[in-house]
């Protein structure tokens, strides 16, 4: 499997690692109780780990340091940003900011008024003749819905007792005159009280509407006598929601903003204007909003003092005249098109009103955003597009691809993810966990890792220190801190090449959110998480996705906003700087005619768009439905594929351009010169992009069988370069290319290794990248194993020495059992007889992290799942001897805490939750104290098997 050239290029080089390529981490200052020196350690400790930056996020405290609680934004405060900034830049770590503590936005500096709203309605019938007798009016239902003291056999300075309900007797309105606000955990809160009056409109069982409003006297009293008809009466109130800042810390206690009112948010960060005032900021890159958590609560958050006049300056009609059909009593059409038209609005004023001031100012300071979209009662599409870093979160490839998509389509270079939230249940994720969530992120777009999370915790706290509720904890008190660095190189490797080039998908698949907006239900908003799953569940957009994800195709989605923003460049579709082959169209009831017009400019000027199953079939919304529906007709009539060969793909003629519409998505992609990555078929995913002298592929073997075979690529090349970043391996590949200018790259990849591969245009090169054979059969290492527990705790237990490999638990005794930590394992053995090129050592298996070394000489961390390391010949001598370093979980040691009654769950607010039912103790705490000893440290087997190089 050699290949030649007569010029060799030069060898290939991994490009530079700057602390934006390494992966970040949320930094959770818990009751802001930090102090210069801890900060300073804490740096330091990231930056031995590889950790290239820091989001600092303020957050509930730990009981027994109620002393120490620092204000958010206070002048104390500043200067643990200012100290943390100018470490941060002394080490070449990056630092954002939480634009507040905890989520969403809100504070004390919150009143009613720049509060998140509500509307709520009554109704009321009258005949000819007939006045109201009761007032207008309508009260709110007072309720509080609050964690409460949840440190349950830990001391602290709250206000409460452990367990105590709070009632609305017990509180002071508004709520930022209430003491001790991290003790009570406010969550929502409604006072009882009068709404005041928005609008009340009668409307006759003959269509006629009359504006009431003013008739209404400050007592609630109408002075109004129903005319000829029956007359239905309707009034809408404003509300206070009533949403606190979840897990707020100390000085960030308070409620929740209104999203929807750009002046909300200026008074709202003014605040910020005034604290940053005299110090020196401009080290923090960005400032970050966590995913929409408005409505996580009761009710929603669906209004804003000027609703009305918002609805109508951007949809061109009075809502007012409107109402019935808003809530669902007029016609099911014009139900459907006045709610799609009022969940418009709210997705507008949450782009133009919050996301787009916020990016403007913080572009004042000199910082960017990174911004979670998703949750939001919005076209996420274009709150991602709107942000710097768009910023996802969870394990879904198709919810991260809306992130990604956003940055692709309009040129942002980062795709941020908040990596690892509630993995597994707390203390239960290994390295080969997070590489699994990593590399889902990575084939999503993802290019910006950002753990989930890492609590400051000062360095003399007993272990484990102060902990963050969701899991994963990226600690220096977790055992797989050690080898932790070595997966953050894998990290920082592959998103050196990811944050380089451009993306390079051929299809734009729009998104239809007309069709979700028009879908009546339980509430008025609908909210938008990211994921296709359950959302778009029995959609063409939905089976498109999936079909092109699993077969290999690659592409981005594209909102209606967005395809204004692209052009036709000869047959391609520019996006900024990215050329897109085609645009696919699924099959879907709404769409706004300025959309299909643009559809069909763009293929009028030479783009091929697709139809998957269908054409749209109506217009969107209710402004002027009539004008919009002939010229909808009009475009639809236009496209003609009467003259096509009868065929499962039909075509019509446009312009420059054509229109294929088909139900077989290969056949249509085919049609449109759209190659699909075939790798797919042997279980390899991928991710492509484009650099100036070909592509980058990043290429993860998600099968259960290995990789040893020629991988077809779907573009042309000469020649490609393999860079392994776990084993930090390079070399020319083993390279060919056929007469029909597909491509072949020789690939070997174990189950759930990656591989970056990137393409050329130049020349074949003798294909240096150290492929092996194996050259016979594997020999189990036997002997005796010496053991020795050198590092964690409650104790180190007594060295071993066993002849069978087994989990340590089984040991014997409570000292093993208990322990979480790291154990060296040692062992004598003769090299086997072979005149092989070098062995595979393969650890068989491990819980968790392994760390290899022979002979003194140092072989690298393993952090899995693949626990194989190569050794070469001249590394073998007669008598060998091999230590292996494994790493396992916490999960031990905190189960043996919770037996024994060890308080360390001391933190306010929701103090420490469990993901999962069956470890949550009878007060909904997390507890381990049922769970069985983990398998810990070296099981194998552990075999030597012969290899010999394939160049």
């Amino acid at each position: 499997m050699v290949g030649c050239t007569t010029e060799e290029p030069p060898e290939p080089q991994w490009p530079e690692v700057t602390s934006e390529n390494k992966p970040w981490t949320r930094w959770w200052w818990q009751g802001s109780a930090v102090d210069k020196e801890n900060l300073t350690l804490e740096l330091e400790s990231f930056k031995e780990a590889n950790i290239g930056g820091v989001e600092i996020t303020p957050i509930y405290g730990v009981a027994g340091y109620e002393d120490e609680f620092i204000d958010f934004l206070s002048p104390e405060w500043m200067e643990m940003l200012t100290h943390t900034l100018q470490k941060g830049d002394s080490l070449d770590i990056g630092v954002d900011m939480a634009t507040g503590t905890g989520w969403p936005f809100g504070g004390p500096m919150v009143g009613d008024a720049r509060a998140a709203k509500y509307v709520a309605y009554e109704t009321y019938e009258l005949q000819e003749g007939e006045s109201l007798s009761t007032p207008i009016e309508y009260v709110q239902e007072p309720f509080v819905y609050a964690l409460g003291n949840r440190m349950f056999g830990v001391e602290s300075g709250s206000a409460i007792e452990p367990g105590e309900e709070i009632e609305l007797d017990d509180l002071e309105e508004p709520v930022s005159a209430n003491d001790n606000l991290q003790s009570l955990a406010l969550e929502q809160v409604r006072f009882e009280k009068s709404l005041p009056l928005v609008t009340l409109m009668a409307f006759s069982n003959e269509g006629e509407s009359i504006d009431l409003t003013d008739s209404v006297d400050t007592e609630g009293n109408l002075a109004w006598t129903a005319p000829e008809g029956n007359w239905t009466l309707y009034a809408f109130f404003q509300g206070i929601h009533g949403k606190m800042v979840e897990r707020a810390g100390p000085g960030g206690e308070g409620l929740a903003i209104d999203h929807f009112d750009e002046d909300v948010l200026t008074d709202y960060l003014t605040y910020f204007n005034e604290a940053f005032t005299g110090y020196d900021i401009s080290g923090l890159r960005s400032f970050f909003n966590d995913s929409y958590e408005v409505d996580d609560a009761r009710g929603e958050a669906n209004w804003t003092r000027y609703f009305l006049e918002e609805f109508e300056q951007r949809r061109g009609y009075d809502l007012r005249e409107h109402l019935p059909a808003l809530l669902g009593n007029s016609s099911d059409e014009k139900n459907s098109r006045i709610l799609s038209d009022y969940r418009q609005t709210v997705s507008d004023l949450l782009l133009d009103e919050f996301t787009r001031p916020w990016n403007q100012w913080a572009d004042g300071k000199g910082a960017h955003i990174r911004n979670q979209a998703h949750g939001s009662p919005a076209n996420i599409l274009d709150l991602y597009a709107a942000s710097d870093i768009p910023e996802t979160e969870g394990t879904d490839i198709f919810r991260a691809k809306m992130a990604s998509s956003a940055a692709n389509v309009t040129d942002k270079q980062l795709v941020g993810s908040e990596a690892a939230t509630w993995l597994n249940e707390h203390f239960s994720s290994s390295l080969s966990d997070l590489k699994t969530a990593v590399d889902r992120f990575f084939l999503g777009g993802v290019n910006h890792i950002v753990y989930h999370g890492s609590a400051y915790s000062p360095q003399d706290e007993e272990w484990p220190g102060w902990l963050f509720y969701a899991a994963v904890h990226f600690n220096p008190q977790n055992p797989f801190w050690d080898h932790f660095k070595a997966f953050n190189e894998y990290v920082a490797r592959t998103q050196s090449f990811l944050q380089r080039g451009n993306p390079d998908n051929d299809v734009l698949l729009y998104l239809p959110i007309h069709d979700r907006w028009a879908e009546t239900g339980p509430g008025l908003l609908q909210h938008f998480d990211g994921g296709i799953e359950d959302q778009f569940e029995g959609t063409a957009f939905k089976e498109a996705a999936e079909e092109m994800q699993s077969r290999g195709y690659g592409f981005d989605y594209i909102s209606d906003r967005q395809l204004q923003q692209v052009a036709s460049s000869g047959q391609q579709i520019q996006a900024g700087d990215i050329s897109y082959k085609t645009l696919l169209v699924p099959a879907s009831k709404y769409i706004p005619v300025s959309t299909f017009e643009r559809i069909v400019d763009l293929a009028n000027s030479g783009a091929t768009v697709l139809f998957y199953q269908d054409l749209p079939s109506e217009v969107a919304g209710w402004s002027d439905l009539e004008t919009n529906r002939k010229r909808f007709q009009q475009l639809v009539e236009n496209i003609d594929f009467s003259d096509s060969d009868e065929g499962s793909v039909r075509e019509a003629e446009a312009g420059e351009g054509r229109f294929l519409l088909g139900d077989n998505l290969d056949e249509l992609l085919e049609e449109a010169s759209v190659v699909r990555e075939s790798m797919t078929d042997r279980g390899i995913e991928y991710l492509r992009r484009s650099h100036e002298e070909g592509n980058t592929y990043f290429i993860t073997n998600w099968g259960k069988q290995r990789i040893d075979d020629w991988i077809p690529l779907g573009v042309s090349a000469e020649s490609a370069v393999l860079f392994d970043p776990m084993k930090k391996q390079k070399g020319f590949a083993d390279f060919r290319s056929s007469d029909a200018g597909t491509s072949e790259v020789y690939l070997q990849l174990e189950p759930g290794q990656s591989i970056i591969v990137q393409t050329y245009q130049d020349g074949q090169s003798e294909a240096t990248y150290p492929y092996v054979q194996e050259e016979g059969e594997a020999t189990s290492l036997a002997g005796t194993w010496s053991v020795e527990f050198i590092k964690g705790g409650p104790e180190l237990p007594e060295p071993v020495e066993i002849d069978t490999l087994k989990s340590w638990t089984e040991f014997g005794g409570d000292a093993v059992e208990n322990f979480s930590g790291t154990a060296s394992y040692s062992l004598s053995f003769n090299a086997p007889d072979s005149d092989s090129d070098g062995w595979i050592l393969d650890l068989g298996e491990v819980e968790q992290s392994a760390r290899v070394a022979l002979n003194g000489q140092d072989l690298g961390i393993l952090p899995g799942p693949v626990f194989k390391v190569y050794i070469d010949q001249d590394m073998m001598q007669e008598t060998n001897e091999l230590e292996i370093e494994v790493a396992n979980l916490m999960a031990n040691r905190i189960a043996y805490m919770d037996r024994e009654g060890i308080p360390w769950k001391k933190f306010y607010n929701i103090n420490m939750s469990a993901r999962q039912g069956q470890n949550r103790n009878e007060h909904g705490i997390f507890d381990a104290s049922d769970w069985e000893p983990r398998p810990s440290g070296l099981l194998g087997p552990v075999t030597l098997t012969p290899v010999n190089h394939l160049n």
